[in-house]
Order: C-alpha cells, then sequence, then structure tokens
C-alpha cells in the first residue's frame, strides 16, 4: 500500500502563508519609503526584497498609497505598545516619564528607519499632502499625549516636577530623540565616529535621560539613572 505523501509546506510569498507574506512585504516596504519616500519607491523593489512576487502585493495592499499607510501603522503601532506599557502601574511620575522617555529611545534605536519615515510623512503633511495624518493622531499621537498629560499634571502638583507645558515638552522629548537618529549621517561626518554604534547610542540614551532630568525635575539628583532598558525584539 502506498504512503500517503507529507503535505507540502506553502512557500513564502505565496497565498499559503498570508501573515508570513503580509509581514515580509512590510519589513521591505518600511526601507523603500524610508530611502525614497512614497513618489519614488518601488513595488518590485519592495517585492524583489521581501522574495514575493509583484501581484502578491495588490492581494494584500490595494495600491501603494494603502501600503505606506499599513507601514506607518506598523510603525506606530509598535510605539504605542511599548510606550503604553512603560506608563503603567504605581511608579512615580518621576520614574514613568524617565520609563516612557527610555522606551521610546530603545523603540527608535532598534528601528533606526522610523524616524526617516516618518520625518517623510510629517513634510507630505506640512504641504496637505497626507492621507494619513488624522488617523495618526487619533490612534496614536492624542492616546500617547494624553497618558502623558496625566502623569506631567501629578507630578508638577505633587511638586516633582517644574511648572512646565506639556505641549511644549512631550515634542521636545520626542525631538531630543528622533533626531539624533535621522541626523546620524552628519554626525558621523562631523565627529568621524559611528553614532549608530552600541557605545555611541548608549552614551546618547544617558544624555537623553539626564537631559529630561535636568530640564523637568525639580531636584534632578540621580532621577536620570533611571529609564529602565527594555529589550529590543
Amino acid at each position: 500500500m502506498a504512503t500517503k505523501a507529507a503535505p507540502t509546506k506553502p512557500r513564502l510569498g505565496s497565498r499559503g502563508q498570508p501573515e508570513e507574506s503580509r509581514a515580509a512585504i512590510l519589513r521591505a516596504a518600511v526601507r523603500e519609503f524610508a530611502e525614497h519616500g512614497i513618489a519614488g519607491a518601488r513595488t518590485d523593489a519592495i517585492a524583489r526584497a521581501a522574495g514575493v512576487n509583484k501581484a502578491l502585493l495588490y492581494y494584500y495592499f490595494k495600491d501603494k498609497e494603502t501600503m505606506y499607510g499599513a507601514v506607518l501603522d506598523k510603525v506606530f503601532t509598535g510605539l504605542k505598545q511599548r510606550v503604553f506599557a512603560s506608563l503603567e502601574g504605581d511608579a512615580s511620575p518621576r520614574e514613568k516619564i524617565l520609563n516612557y522617555t527610555g522606551a521610546y529611545f530603545d523603540y527608535i534605536a532598534a528601528n533606526p528607519l522610523y524616524p526617516r519615515l516618518v520625518q517623510r510623512e510629517m513634510m507630505r503633511a506640512g504641504k496637505g499632502q497626507s492621507p494619513n495624518l488624522q488617523h495618526i493622531v487619533k490612534e496614536y499621537f492624542r492616546p500617547i499625549f494624553g497618558r502623558l498629560a496625566v502623569v506631567f499634571k501629578e507630578g508638577i502638583e505633587r511638586g516633582d516636577f517644574r511648572p512646565v507645558d506639556p505641549m511644549h515638552f512631550i515634542p521636545s522629548i520626542v525631538a531630543l530623540i528622533v533626531f539624533y537618529f535621522s541626523s546620524a549621517p552628519v554626525i558621523q561626518l562631523m565627529t568621524h565616529a559611528n553614532p549608530l554604534s552600541p557605545e555611541k547610542i548608549a552614551e546618547r540614551r544617558a544624555f537623553v535621560l539626564d537631559f529630561i532630568s535636568a530640564a523637568l525635575f525639580r531636584n534632578p539628583s540621580d532621577a536620570s539613572k533611571g529609564g529602565t532598558r527594555e529589550r529590543t525584539e
């Protein structure tokens, strides 16, 4: 009696592995959109980098704009999950701000293409050309800002924080983190050192935490030693 052949595992790039294929497409799309923007990005380059047939891109995404929106969702969903986790629990306002800053920094350090991608989208938004901006603000920026604003209010009322305006301070935290990574090529030319080496990233992380402590806390002392480092994926 003939033995029954084992079922063949669907290959990556086929509809038989939908989650794996979609994830591979998004990973490739992050790099392509970050390097070339939505106008310059090529779908054939994305398909080639993902190891899938170009037609499969349009099975998962209606068009390039839809794919680009999915890439932005991937970026901001990961960030939101990471920073929300850093703000949970019974930690003091000081600890929460340092944990938030550390979590944000670690997320960007693990995904250094993200700042360039987001910067391109903000430039589109400035020209009134972003169909994604309202969604990004509603689903990601506003919820994160809302949670942070509560922490700032508590810290100010307890006398732990200087009476700063969160609308100014929160974007300043983001700028301290994101600009370093987006300007890494310039920093390397100026310093003749790789700003994205593990040693330089650790130095920058410590500096950011110290800077936030000095700018926000009434008695910074050793608070900048906080900001638990999260493990990158």
